[in-house]
């Protein structure tokens, strides 16, 4: 599928066949192309926490305002980050870049983020939010339908899934063979009422 294709084609999609599975090659497949997408410094907070136990997909359904897509659909992912992450062994996310380079922007990463609690939290919900465009782009290229989520109980999820005090949860995703039609699309802003040239009036 073409890339403008996948962007005008992904929806928010609802209806998914509880029956369809998705092998393992195409989840592969689908996490691989989602860890393509940047991140600042090349940190890649991103952590992907595939729920494949049925029983705890149930669990999420009942704090999550009982959607189905949350069980019926082949892949579930709750989106997390590592805000540490700049601070873990931070040279391994520039181990094959030359020398001078790595030094600098490794050297440059601590000072950066050290005391800023609000800019750490902001660039790995900046970078979920790049990760799950993705795959959701990604997982529309290879014919299945995705659906991102927030409408479920935040702090009950990262219970479940064991969250770690230094990360922090983002959305849902869904990711599955869709049954039904959409929405139509309820209408996109002008780019007169979203595009700023150069400085807010």
């Amino acid at each position: 599928m073409e890339t403008f294709d996948a962007i005008y084609g992904r929806r928010a999609v609802k209806h998914f066949d509880p029956d369809h599975q998705m092998t393992d090659a195409e989840k592969t497949k689908l996490l691989e192309a989602a860890i393509q997408a940047p991140t600042s410094f090349n940190i890649q907070h991103w952590r992907f926490v595939v729920v494949d136990d049925p029983e705890l997909r149930k669990q999420i359904r009942e704090v999550g305002n009982d959607q189905a897509q949350i069980t019926d659909a082949s892949m579930l992912i709750v989106m997390t980050a590592d805000m540490g992450a700049w601070q873990k062994e931070p040279g391994r996310y520039w181990a094959n870049a030359p020398k001078e380079v790595a030094e600098l922007l490794v050297n440059w990463m601590g000072p950066f983020h050290e005391g800023r609690e609000q800019l750490q939290r902001d660039e790995a919900m900046r970078s979920i939010g790049m990760a799950m465009q993705t795959l959701m782009l990604a997982a529309k290229s290879m014919g299945y339908e995705s659906c991102p989520m927030i409408g479920y109980d935040f702090d009950k999820v990262a219970e479940m899934i064991n969250l770690p005090d230094d990360h922090c949860i983002g959305p849902l995703v869904v990711v599955g063979k869709g049954v039904k039609e959409p929405w139509p699309k309820p209408g996109q802003l002008s780019l007169d009422e979203v595009v700023v040239h150069n400085r807010y009036a």
